[in-house]
């Protein structure tokens, strides 16, 4: 028994969840619910953005990655930037022309209603699958604390962040985000001071021993116009084009973000907590991969076998090697990180179900209460779906590059039918129903049929749905613009 690490976890888990409940006698409106009463300041909101993105899946699974490669991963964060930089130009302006609850609001606006619910259920679709993988990667870790199934541990970690979610609305997800970053970020910090002097020699040996493996290497610009480059997942051009991608059709266009940047008080300090972000991001990638590299030495300095299941190395060394209590603030900083993201995803899961498609359906007839009333009841309705998602993702393989692949199937539609809604005028809904499907369906055909990585599947995507919209477009001869309009800016 541990009991001084026990307490540190257990007092993080009830300590979170009353935080994240005190914030219910605010929610009295749907603005309220879900976008905080639009009150948090630009830099609460980067906290946010940053833990929605990171998840368990980045605790557990980076390292695991320069465990068994090297640094490579970082490429990918460099196109990061580069989304960023078109979201705040591109995006943002779209979005606060005029006060708006969900991303899917933008579509019903420049084509109908249709494409609203098309888009609106592709995000439903994909975020209850990804975040069915982030919910089984945080049962790795309980399951080595307690012993328990994971079953169990599934049913722990939703229960609990259900109940502050229900209670708090976004308020409580993004101030929860906040404390949990901090504490996951410090505890990362504080284990790899930890794994570094438990290796003789401190940093030095570390690169001494990986500096000839290659695992400190970065960048890789191999470039060959190959079938077999396309299957390469961290070079240069599939890291920074392929990141680029992923992140502008995440934080463009799905609601898990979007809905954080809408939050913000004005354009201006969304984009301030955006482009922070970025700052927070690269390094607690870079600080992730460089624990995995330790890890690496560690274990061979001391042949030890690495676990069969690679994502167990990092929450396992920390259980099984730090100091009692710290290992326990490790561990609830993980814990941390899985339920800020499980947070977010319920509550735009909510949003999106309640806004674009029970409210329109309804045609809006019904009082503010009622409408929050259901927006609690669709989180509870979410929290079992999610559940469920998870037992299955069991059986999916590596955490970290299952979740970033099915979530990349289904960005590059959400993309490419946003990029024809903001960049084009000749385009009306049936063309970019067309254009989504066809990406869809090229998108599942290169996931179940080719070797292609994860890493280019955005781009593929959204390429087939931009290029298919454009050309039904032009074969049905529409040559005016769609009736339905963006609204003016109104600032």
């Amino acid at each position: 028994m541990r009991a001084l690490d026990f307490a540190v976890i257990v007092l993080y888990l009830a300590g979170i969840t009353w935080f994240g409940a005190r914030f219910r006698q605010k929610q009295k409106t749907l603005k309220d619910y879900f976008l905080g009463g639009r009150d948090a300041p630009w830099w609460a909101i980067g906290f946010s953005i940053v833990s929605a993105e990171t998840s368990t899946l980045t605790v557990i699974g980076t390292p695991a990655l320069s465990f068994t490669g090297n640094l490579g991963f970082l490429q990918v964060v460099l196109g990061y930037l580069l989304a960023r930089i078109l979201i705040s130009w591109l995006f943002l302006p779209a979005y606060f022309r005029r006060e708006m609850f969900t991303a899917y609001e933008l579509m019903s606006l420049r084509f109908g209603d249709r494409i609203r619910r098309l888009t609106a259920g592709t995000f439903l679709v994909l975020r209850a699958l990804a975040e069915g993988v982030r919910v089984f990667a945080i049962s790795l870790v309980i399951s080595i604390i307690l012993g328990t199934g994971e079953t169990v541990s599934i049913l722990l970690i939703v229960g609990l962040t259900l109940f502050y979610t229900f209670e708090g609305g976004m308020t409580a997800v993004i101030w929860t985000d906040v404390v949990q970053m901090i504490l996951y970020v410090g505890g990362a910090i504080l284990s790899f001071w930890v794994i570094l002097h438990q290796i003789p020699g401190g940093w030095s040996h570390v690169a001494a021993v990986a500096a000839p493996l290659g695992k400190f290497q970065v960048f890789d610009f191999h470039f060959s116009p190959t079938a077999a480059f396309f299957r390469e997942t961290y070079t240069f051009w599939a890291g920074v084009i392929g990141g680029c991608f992923l992140t502008t059709a995440s934080h463009g266009t799905e609601q898990l973000m979007v809905q954080r940047l809408l939050s913000a008080r004005s354009q201006g300090e969304s984009r301030a907590a955006l482009f922070s972000s970025w700052i927070l991001v690269c390094f607690q990638f870079a600080l992730f991969l460089i624990i995995g590299v330790c890890l690496f030495v560690y274990y061979g300095d001391r042949g030890l076998a690495a676990p069969a299941v690679r994502d167990r190395i990092y929450p396992e060394f920390i259980w099984n090697n730090l100091p009692h209590g710290i290992a326990g603030l490790i561990i609830a900083a993980i814990l941390a990180a899985a339920m800020s993201n499980l947070s977010a995803a319920l509550n735009s899961l909510s949003s999106t179900t309640i806004l674009d498609f029970y409210k329109p359906m309804t045609r809006g007839k019904y009082a503010e209460a009622h409408y929050l009333r259901l927006a609690r009841l669709a989180t509870i309705a979410w929290g079992a779906i999610l559940f469920s998602v998870a037992l299955v993702a069991r059986h999916w393989g590596s955490v970290l590059q299952a979740g970033l692949s099915i979530a990349s199937i289904l960005y590059g539609a959400l993309l490419g039918v946003f990029l024809l809604g903001l960049l084009t005028r000749r385009v009306d809904e049936v063309a970019a129903m067309c254009g989504m499907s066809a990406g869809l369906l090229t998108m599942f055909y290169v996931k179940l049929g080719t070797g292609i990585a994860w890493t280019w599947y955005v781009l593929i995507g959204t390429t087939v749905t931009f290029a298919a919209g454009l050309v039904v477009s032009m074969a049905r001869g529409i040559n005016t613009v769609n009736p339905v309009r963006l609204p003016r800016n109104e600032d």
